[in-house]
């Protein structure tokens, strides 16, 4: 049957995941799923992921949702000899760490103030900028006290597809990062070294960034879950 991974083309975590598809060389086929559709709430996508969000990994009828796990399963599976998940325990935490602080804090941050109000009903707001520019400044801490090329060390990690893909939502918005010297420096280094797996990522900000301009409403995504934009 083979792998597949039911995925949005403008989605930070399914992006995250194409692309260490792409440098673990794994054959898979992409399935997309209409989110204004609601077709992530429907019964036989929910047979897949209780938690109805996106992606969702299918490896010949192994399922595995929330992104930060699916690039943990891609490594330990098809690593092999390559660095970017190292078995070093305190590597790997730094990687694991990463991985934490995206999903729990920049991430998070970012997607409230870049991602949310595009697709739901609200306003980027001073409160929200500040939260961003407060987690920016811890990142570009990290970076700056690391003083490595990458997020996790001198070397591509998986850690790197996930904060790659949530800094992308900054550039889909036109969010300037300026300020934010390490960011800045890491983040181009990733584009300049890995054209391969940027231009995955460009794909969906370049998206992102359509729908920044022209904020779209979506009448078929009228849901508790997912209100529509007003």
């Amino acid at each position: 049957m083979g792998m597949i991974l039911y995925y949005v083309p403008e989605g930070p975590p399914s992006l995250a995941v194409m692309m260490a598809l792409k440098h673990f060389q794994i054959d898979y086929k992409l399935v997309e799923v209409d989110f204004p559709k609601g077709e992530h709430l429907k019964e036989e996508y929910e047979k897949m992921n209780p938690q109805k969000e996106i992606p969702t990994l299918d490896d010949n009828g192994f399922f595995l949702s929330e992104s930060t796990a699916i690039l943990q399963y891609l490594a330990e599976q098809y690593k092999k000899d390559d660095p970017i998940y190292p078995n070093e325990a305190k590597k790997r935490a730094i990687v694991n760490h990463r991985l934490a602080f995206n999903v729990a804090s920049y991430y998070a941050r970012i997607v409230d103030y870049a991602v949310g109000p595009i697709f739901f009903d609200y306003e980027r707001a001073p409160g929200g900028l500040k939260k961003l520019n407060y987690v920016l400044a811890q990142f570009d801490t990290i970076l700056e006290r690391q003083n490595t090329k990458f997020s996790a060390g001198d070397n591509l990690t998986i850690a790197d597809f996930a904060l790659v893909a949530a800094t992308l939502c900054l550039e889909a918005i036109d969010f300037s990062l300026a300020e934010y010297k390490h960011i800045t420096k890491w983040y181009n280094t990733f584009k300049q070294e890995f054209p391969e797996l940027w231009t995955i990522a460009e794909g969906g900000m370049k998206e992102l960034n359509k729908y920044n301009s022209n904020i779209p409403v979506f009448p078929l995504l009228d849901h508790p879950i997912h209100p529509v934009r007003k």
